[in-house]
């Protein structure tokens, strides 16, 4: 049994060295030159496609092995991937990692722990955005370091829960909450997971443990039947990849800063910031597309089987037809970055229920996704955008639902075409110009294109959600005029 422990060892070492050298190897200035990219960007491309071949040897040497092999594995193969992009500021993540287990150790169990978790780690994280900070999207050590802090407080909170009487716990808490006590290298395997250090996506502790112990296959007793699933989100991935790498020279947020676009007509400006809005994310989808591939293939992907076919969505961060076809902001929302605001859902907004208020919750919600993302002006104006276009649309949809009037001018079908377009513009136009703060992260930058189109966003929703309320009153029967019409 040594001997074979001793052999896996030395594969994980000898493919880290091929590996190594080949990096090396290769120049990476030139070739991320060569293709119009940084070499940051190219390093993180490199990572993320790394964790394939990582899966299949995961898969083919590791998957029924002793956990210790597997944590090892996880654990090195990410710190390697870390320390690849980012150098020796691969300490920044090691600390917190290695403090996150003695808080668990040392605090236990307690409401204390939690909040010291919470404190630290957020803390930590938004001195590595002030201490890092530039007027640009870079790629640096917080880009992994916030996907790790999440990690990191779930797992403190799991852990908290664990303590607790099962039948307190909700459904979902049940299913999350930690039994027994993790070492400091499950917490480091868990942690450095090579399909989702980088990028994401968010899972639980409980969801990698049964990773490691060999419970996510479709076939019990073999290695999970994931190829082709994990084969189709990375075909979809590369199609987005390919799509963005053809667009990204012609449509850019620059172009939003410079004359030329000032000095077009106000619909040619609004219109470029709608294209420019939809097509800007498609580097994220991308990015999650490909590491949702990674994770299938190892099978944390799996969940569960629904009319005896296995599903492998428990990594997926894109639902990409709601994505493409979905004509309204709610329907993003729920298509977009899903396993961060599964997370945020869970771990943040649910446990606010003491408020009293959901408009209050979802706000705090809100506001600690700002927080998280960086400390720019633009991630506070783009989530405030958020809440604020997520209330009008709910006022709009219960007029229209509660109006008689309305309804059925909206249910006559030769007009659905119509109203489809119509929709579909607001959304992405509003959405563009949500994003338009987010991709230029400073007050000079999002305030000179928002002065161009006049503050478009903010007069058309801030308006709408004073006036949609006398419409409503207006429009909608009092219930005891529907009684009579009844």
């Amino acid at each position: 049994m040594a001997s074979a422990a001793e052999g896996d060892v030395g594969a994980v070492a000898e493919l880290a060295r091929v590996l190594r050298w080949g990096f090396e190897e290769l120049s990476l200035n030139k070739l991320a030159a060569s293709l119009g990219a940084t070499e940051q960007a190219l390093r993180l491309i490199i990572s993320i496609f790394l964790g394939y071949p990582l899966a299949l040897f995961y898969r083919h040497y590791l998957f029924y092995k002793d956990s210790y092999l597997i944590h090892l594995f996880h654990t090195f193969t990410g710190l390697s991937i870390a320390y690849f992009n980012f150098g020796s500021q691969v300490y920044h993540s090691l600390l917190c990692v290695v403090l996150q287990f003695l808080i668990l150790r040392l605090m236990g169990r307690t409401i204390t722990a939690v909040l010291t978790t919470f404190c630290f780690q957020m803390a930590y994280l938004l001195a590595g955005y002030y201490y890092t900070a530039t007027g640009n999207y870079d790629i640096k050590w917080t880009m992994p370091h916030c996907v790790l802090t999440l990690k990191l407080i779930g797992l403190a909170v799991d852990y908290f829960d664990g303590g607790k009487d099962p039948n307190s716990l909700s459904s979902e808490q049940q299913k999350h909450a930690i039994r027994g006590v993790p070492s400091l290298l499950e917490v480091a395997g868990f942690s450095y997971f090579y399909g989702a250090f980088l990028v994401g996506p968010q899972f639980s502790m409980n969801h990698y443990m049964k990773l490691v112990q060999g419970q996510l296959t479709d076939i019990p007793g073999k290695i999970p039947n994931s190829t082709i699933p994990a084969l189709k989100r990375l075909s979809l991935g590369l199609i987005y990849l390919v799509g963005y790498t053809l667009l990204s020279p012609h449509i850019t947020e620059d172009y939003l800063l410079t004359e030329d676009y000032d000095s077009h007509p106000f619909w040619f400006r609004c219109m470029y910031m709608l294209v420019w809005g939809k097509f800007v994310l498609y580097k994220y989808v991308t990015c999650w597309l490909v590491t949702e591939g990674v994770c299938i293939l190892t099978g944390l992907g799996f969940n569960d089987f629904e009319n005896g076919k296995a599903k492998w969505d428990a990594c997926a961060n894109m639902k990409v037809w709601l994505f493409e076809t979905n004509p309204r902001f709610a329907g993003t929302i729920a298509s977009f970055n899903t396993n961060t605001n599964a997370w945020v859902a869970r771990y943040f907004f649910k446990r606010l229920k003491f408020l009293g208020n959901k408009e209050l919750s979802h706000g705090l919600s809100l506001l600690f996704l700002a927080l998280w993302h960086g400390l720019h002006s633009g991630y506070l104006v783009c989530f405030q955008m958020e809440f604020l276009i997520v209330i009008v649309e709910r006022q709009a949809t219960s007029l229209i639902q509660e109006s008689p009037t309305l309804s059925n001018l909206a249910s006559i079908t030769v007009l659905q075409p119509f109203y489809y377009l119509v929709q579909q513009t607001i959304h992405w136009l509003f959405m563009g110009y949500s994003m338009t703060a987010f991709c230029l992260f400073t007050w000079d930058k999002w305030l000179k294109v928002y002065k161009s189109i006049y503050f478009l966003g903010h007069v058309f929703f801030l308006s709408l959600l004073f006036i949609l309320p006398y419409v409503h009153k207006a429009m909608v029967p009092r219930k005891e005029k529907l009684k009579k019409m009844e």
